[in-house]
């Protein structure tokens, strides 16, 4: 039974609390897939915090109660919600919960059943703020919760005194990285480094991760990046009150991701759902009758998927945990005693998953983790799609590489010109974000080039290559190569002064790196003798990199032409190589629409990227 809240202040304080819901949504296309509960109001009584209030309620000998009410008014809450077939609840379990005598299974199902939730759609989080006291107790607790058809997620990952001994006791389906790591990722490597081996090690275990407190664009890419399954954050939704403002699909999600020109272009859903094996799986409800027939129907089968009643993987039944069944004279009969028939779960093993819009890369990063795994469950949202075997991934990156040479410049790796023109039309069309573009040219390459030779001029192109890609640590900034000593590069949602300053960087570092390339003498004299056009010697400087700049601001009135940006690169690049500092940066003018734009860009591209293009015919 559980405990009575009468003759106590809990009544009175449960009936204040609020719930407002946050969206959990898939990392790549922006769909909800679930909400988490989160508690509104608690301050009224003066309480301080969230961990003070149940930290009330233990202490009074009523946490599992007060836990229960407030699972019963989240449930009666988001139950309103018009598509909440579509998605999960996720709803915080305070640990100490887990270790409650006055636990009995079968209590979440009955609010369930009251307001005609389904029951696949919940999901506990249990945090590491609180250490599990009776293990045993715990795990048995959670183990009904898994019987009973709910999932598991580990939430603030990270931030805790439990760590890995709380994922081992809990096989989570959810692991959720705490917004400690998540908060600027982007430009602190060992958060980084921190938050993709947590990736790792829950796609290992056969979980999902969640992404939680993004904020911002650089956060979301780097946690798309590592490997994060999902994300929850300002960057999507501010938690809400209000039902009818949540959504079923974040669309500002989905764009941001097809806006990055080096995730679209690693986009590998189509190659591996082209490769993908179609194994039909079993529900988790089935009899073990059932999976034994399976097994002997089809014998090419070594394994099938398990999934709930949404779809979702749960795991795999191998042929290894029915040997002693397969095997025996009376196998089938044994299967049919109801203590082992009915026992399905003990007969599941957790499997890695992957979704098919993760990088195939990741996805190989995944496999080589587990040498006895013969390959990926691969899901959509979540829900179970197929399998990919290690040699069909072997062939989606393979093919995925035939492509991506096809698209870079031989020399230098880089994006080539078919990327460019893909990444500038791309910046000009996204009114809302501020677009740095920068043409780069190199001063005095040719006669650098006829003094040391080819061979020599290459390795001056290759080390330009190396310092544009070590700027690019943002997945929506981008390193391109037009053709000989043309650079092109691109900078989304940075302002001006900090482009320029990256861009003076690169010529600093440049210029210092290239005197190596020089003999003594050419370095004492601080330059070199060559012929000029003409023929006639001539005194030319060592290396510089001059670069041509323009500025697209924010919530701009129109969509630029790539016509007017090449002209405006083209004027600027001359301007540039005369000014002291190289650099030389223009804004388009505001004005209406040319006629020849229309709404449609025509596909033009700069005049350096004809010439080059001509030049290589």
């Amino acid at each position: 039974m559980k405990q009575s809240l009468d003759y106590t202040i809990w009544p009175s304080r449960l009936s204040r609390i609020e719930y407002a819901f946050q969206p959990i949504v898939n990392i790549h296309t922006g769909v909800c897939y679930g909400c988490e509960a989160l508690l509104r109001n608690w301050e009224n009584d003066g309480i301080p915090s969230i961990s003070r209030f149940f930290d009330g309620a233990y202490a009074d000998g009523v946490l599992y109660s007060v836990d229960l009410a407030l699972r019963e008014k989240a449930i009666q809450k988001f139950a309103r919600l018009e598509w909440k077939h579509q998605v999960k609840l996720f709803f915080n379990l305070d640990n100490r919960a887990l270790d409650s005598l006055e636990y009995q299974s079968g209590n979440t199902l009955d609010i369930l059943k009251k307001f005609r939730f389904p029951q696949d759609a919940i999901c506990f989080e249990i945090s590491e703020k609180h250490e599990i006291q009776q293990t045993d107790e715990a795990v048995r607790t959670l183990d009904s919760y898994r019987d009973q058809g709910f999932t598991i997620a580990v939430d603030d990952c990270g931030s805790g005194f439990a760590g890995l001994k709380l994922l081992y006791h809990t096989r989570p389906n959810f692991i959720k990285i705490d917004r400690f790591f998540i908060q600027d990722i982007a430009a602190d490597p060992h958060k980084k480094m921190f938050a993709s081996s947590l990736v790792n090690l829950a796609h290992l275990m056969g979980a999902m991760v969640i992404a939680e407190g993004v904020e911002t664009r650089q956060e979301y890419f780097s946690c798309r990046d590592i490997g994060c399954d999902l994300a929850q954050g300002y960057l999507i939704q501010k938690p809400e009150i209000d039902l009818g403002r949540l959504k079923n699909r974040y669309d500002h999600i989905r764009e941001l991701s097809r806006s990055d020109r080096r995730y679209r272009k690693g986009r590998d859903e189509k190659l591996i759902l082209g490769e993908m094996t179609q194994i039909d799986p079993l529900p988790h409800t089935c009899d073990l009758t059932e999976v034994f027939e399976k097994f002997r129907r089809q014998k090419d089968r070594t394994f099938f998927p398990i999934v709930n009643d949404n779809g979702e993987p749960l795991g795999v039944i191998d042929e290894n945990s029915f040997k002693e069944y397969l095997y025996t004279r009376y196998g089938g009969e044994l299967l049919k005693n109801p203590a082992i028939n009915k026992n399905i779960g003990r007969f599941i093993t957790r499997h890695p998953i992957a979704d098919v819009h993760t990088p195939a890369e990741k996805i190989l990063e995944i496999y080589s983790q587990n040498e006895n795994m013969s390959g990926i469950l691969i899901v959509d949202n979540m829900r179970y799609l197929g399998f990919l075997s290690a040699h069909s991934l072997l062939k989606v990156l393979n093919e995925k590489n035939i492509v991506l040479a096809r698209d870079q410049n031989p020399l230098t790796q880089l994006p080539g010109n078919t990327l460019i023109h893909e990444y500038v039309s791309r910046a000009l069309q996204d009114l809302r974000a501020r677009q740095v573009l920068v043409y780069f040219d190199l001063d005095n390459f040719k006669p650098y080039n006829d003094t040391y030779g080819f061979r020599n001029g290459d390795r001056v192109i290759m080390l330009f290559g190396e310092l544009l890609k070590a700027r690019t640590e943002y997945s929506d900034w981008f390193a391109g190569h037009i053709g000989g000593d043309d650079f092109f590069m691109g900078m989304a949602n940075v302002s001006l002064q900090k482009a320029t300053r990256h861009i003076e960087e690169i010529a600093r570092q440049f210029a210092s790196d290239v005197e190596s390339f020089y003999d003594p003498e050419a370095i004492r004299r601080g330059h070199i003798i060559a012929n000029d056009r003409n023929g006639a010697p001539q005194a030319f400087p060592l290396l510089t990199v001059s670069a041509a700049v323009v500025f697209l601001p924010a919530d701009r009135d129109r969509v630029f032409s790539t016509e007017e940006i090449s002209k405006l690169l083209t004027r600027e690049k001359k301007t540039a190589k005369s000014r002291p500092d190289k650099i030389s940066v223009a804004r388009p003018p505001k004005g209406p629409v040319p006629d020849q734009v229309n709404g449609a860009e025509p596909p033009v591209k700069l005049a350096a990227w004809r010439r080059m293009r001509q030049a290589a015919q």
